[in-house]
């Protein structure tokens, strides 16, 4: 009896101490950071698209208590970088190459990184540029994020213009295909995009992909991911470029997946399941998109 009786307070113990060691779900916010933009209302509207994504993120209705917060700029609040499970970055060109003081910021990034945090960029803030990368262009977004959308870079040049696309999930399991499909829309889906010299590293992977361009199609990626040795995870998508496309409930099913999955939270077997209101309560310029101001002379 005694025997029996220490046997179960060992197992007890163990099953006691295997749960502990199982690790927590992250329970930080999402914080999304929106950089600066220049585009004509209708087009990227990088803030307006950041305070949709924190509805989505707040109000998913298969995932509830996630919460979000947004930064129009780097935020000056640490806690708030110390406590984010992922960033999302919004607006023209990767925000930490543009915003103040460059080099602090992209320091205390790679601290978040350096801990696990996600990433997410989307459309434009995959983005860098020849000023922002050395010629053989490597830039930790590689590591971090595992590729970028270059542009006017003297190593590799990706290519954007608008099209009618069609866009489908890969091959594979991948928690960010779960719960949507092919789907078409008009949009600008950066393609040609850089993952460094030799392709693809280990860790990265395609998520979605579409033939482009229509006039000679290859199959090209246009969102993909990677899960890095610190642990964090990251996800760049090059769309959308008209904030209208913010409807289609795929393209959104599929940015919504990317963001609760670097956040390290489980993806629903079916997606993560968001309903918009009206576009205008996000406080767009224009959910149509207009076009350029004209030059004065």
């Amino acid at each position: 009896m005694k025997r029996s009786l220490r046997i179960m307070v060992l197992v007890a113990a163990w099953c006691s101490g295997a749960a502990a060691a199982e690790p927590a779900t992250p329970t930080g916010p999402v914080l999304i950071v929106v950089g600066p933009s220049t585009h004509p209302p209708g087009t990227h509207e990088v803030a307006a698209g950041a305070r949709l994504m924190k509805h989505c993120v707040e109000h998913a209705e298969n995932l509830p208590g996630m919460r979000a917060e947004v930064s129009e700029g780097w935020p000056t609040d640490d806690r708030l970088l110390d406590d984010a499970a992922t960033i999302v970055f919004t607006g023209d060109i990767f925000p930490p190459a543009r915003l103040p003081n460059k080099d602090a910021t992209m320091a205390r990034l790679g601290r978040m990184m350096d801990r696990g945090c996600g990433i997410v960029c989307v459309h434009y803030a995959t983005g860098l540029g020849a000023n922002d990368v050395p010629e053989d262009g490597q830039h930790p977004l590689l590591d971090w994020m595992g590729g970028y959308f270059a542009t006017h870079c003297k190593h590799h040049q990706s290519v954007a213009k608008v099209f009618d696309a069609t866009i489908s999930p890969a091959e594979g399991d991948h928690p960010v295909l779960r719960g949507w499909k092919t789907f078409s829309l008009r949009d600008e889906p950066y393609y040609n995009n850089y993952f460094g010299s030799g392709g693809m590293k280990p860790g990265v992977v395609a998520l979605a992909t579409s033939m482009l361009p229509p006039d000679a199609p290859k199959r090209e990626v246009v969102a993909w991911s990677v899960t890095r040795s610190d642990g964090g995870r990251g996800m760049g998508i090059v769309m959308p470029h008209f904030f209208k496309s913010w409807r289609n409930d795929d393209l959104r099913r599929s940015i919504m997946n990317g963001i609760v999955w670097t956040a390290g939270r489980e993806v629903p077997n079916e997606g993560v399941q968001t309903t918009l209101p009206d576009l205008t309560a996000f406080e767009p310029g224009s959910i149509e998109p207009q076009p350029r101001p004209a030059k004065r002379n």
